[in-house]
């Protein structure tokens, strides 16, 4: 059933010192084969010479070993395992990016409102903030490759969602291409972010309409499936039923190359200047946070489709979405608040910030120095707001050494990231609010002011997908 390859001059030498009596054994650890239907075959393959009573060569013996499989599942460690390092990278360097845009953006604010946005100052620095603004939605999409953003999975309705979407994405694709779908009527819920599955769609979406310069077609199909180990042509998955939601479309579909490097940052097959490689990689880091698969279907000439599977949630009521609570008391805060950073540009903002809205703000740069700040005034402090990553001691083990001064301390957390071992171990419990650098005045505000106003119990945690 297998075609002999090319013999290289290596195979050849070994040959003649194995017939010449020099060379017992030949051993190629990995040599290719063509099967009869086309197909390669990957071998391990031993040679020995059969001799006859007086040493004569009679013929070689060839033991042919087939490790395709076994050269898969290595190829599939090693891309796990390189995924893995560039996103460890990516999330380091997000998280830099975000403390530092966090002061750029921040600054530029007060700037804005000091001289006004409709001065030459103004408007100079209204472009600053514009590029910082670009620059973090890229940290965005790098954190959700990585896989280091927060997510509020809820139970959701994917047709509702994508009938929600229909006219946004017509007007994504522009009226060269056809948009159609297949919902399943009777889908399950899936449970995952809702914001972060819109940004799936869109991605996949925007993805199809580039694949199709010339116009094409798009059809976005929903449905039911359970998955066993061999619904996936790589990786391990974990069994059960998911909720399948699926892009196809008629463009000109990609080799086995890039396929390989689809999902992996920057990488791109567009001109340059026509995208930031970061689409593909941050949905692919959505689907994984959210303990889902993503898998592409394509040939050449022959179209593509992204499968994307969403674990099913157990409820059947999809979670309504919840208008945000309004305060009645307009009095200018008085409130002292304990400030833990350990950047002393976004320190400095932060409590610049706070203290300009009315608050009392006593600041600390780590945890240690904190707990000292909070011992000499805990009946003042009523929020701790501290950075989830620290040296020495972090957010969350702060917030477990101050609980056991006051069991009732409030704790809210900001961070350019969520760190693995810091989160990972604690789960942010007990928080009263999250804030995601980098942030406005006005949004740190409205956490602010939320996480004191609100109820101190776990009802406010925010649900991390690690």
């Amino acid at each position: 059933e297998l075609l002999q390859t090319i013999e290289t001059g290596r195979d050849v030498e070994a040959y003649r010192q194995l017939a010449e009596g020099t060379l017992n054994r030949y051993v190629v650890d990995e040599k290719s084969f063509r099967h009869r239907n086309g197909t390669v075959v990957w071998t391990r393959v031993n040679v020995s010479v059969h001799r006859d009573a007086n040493w004569e060569p009679q013929h070689f013996i060839m033991l042919i070993e087939d490790i395709s499989e076994r050269m898969k599942l290595e190829a599939q460690i090693r891309q796990a395992g390189k995924m893995d390092a560039i996103g460890r990278l990516a999330s380091g360097v997000a998280h830099d990016f975000n403390n530092l845009l966090t002061v750029i953006l921040g600054f530029a604010e007060i700037v804005t409102n000091d001289v006004g946005p409709e001065t030459e100052q103004g408007k100079d620095v209204k472009e600053i903030m514009k590029a910082a603004r670009r620059a973090a939605d890229l940290t965005s999409q790098l954190l959700a490759f990585s896989r280091q953003q927060v997510l509020n999975a809820v139970p959701l309705d994917v047709n509702s969602l994508i009938v929600d979407m229909a006219g946004m994405l017509e007007r994504l694709i522009g009226e060269h291409i056809e948009i159609s779908t297949a919902l399943a009527s009777d889908v399950h819920l899936a449970l995952v972010d809702k914001g972060q599955l819109e940004q799936v769609v869109m991605n996949l979406v925007v993805n199809a309409r580039d694949a199709m310069p010339g116009g094409g077609r798009i059809t976005i199909e929903t449905g039911d499936a359970t998955l066993d180990s061999s619904a996936f042509h790589h990786g391990k998955i974990v069994q059960g039923p998911y909720v399948m939601l699926a892009i196809t479309d008629t463009g000109a579909g990609m080799s086995s190359e890039t396929k390989q490097r689809l999902f992996e940052p920057f990488f791109t097959t567009k001109a340059a200047g026509k995208g930031t490689g970061l689409g593909l990689s941050s949905t692919y880091g959505i689907i994984k946070q959210s303990k889902g698969y993503i898998w592409v279907y394509s040939e050449p000439g022959q179209g593509t489709t992204f499968k994307v599977y969403l674990p099913r949630s157990i409820s059947s009521v999809p979670t309504a979405p919840t208008a945000p609570s309004i305060s009645t008391n307009r009095a200018k805060p008085s409130e002292t608040l304990l400030l833990v950073e350990d950047e002393t540009g976004v320190r400095l903002l932060s409590k610049r910030i706070l203290a300009a809205a009315g608050y009392r703000v006593l600041d600390a740069a780590d945890g240690n120095a904190a707990e000292k700040i909070f011992a000499e005034n805990a009946d003042q402090i009523a929020l701790v707001l501290t950075d989830v990553v620290m040296p020495g001691c972090g957010g969350p083990e702060l917030a477990e050494r101050l609980r056991l001064k006051d069991p009732a301390i409030r704790v809210m957390y900001m961070s350019g990231y969520t760190d693995h071992l810091a989160v990972g171990r604690t789960g942010l419990r007990n928080s009263v609010g999250f804030v995601q650098k980098p942030f406005t005045a006005a949004a740190l505000l409205t956490q602010v002011r939320e996480a004191l106003d609100g109820e101190n119990s776990t009802a406010g945690t925010q649900q991390i997908t690690l």
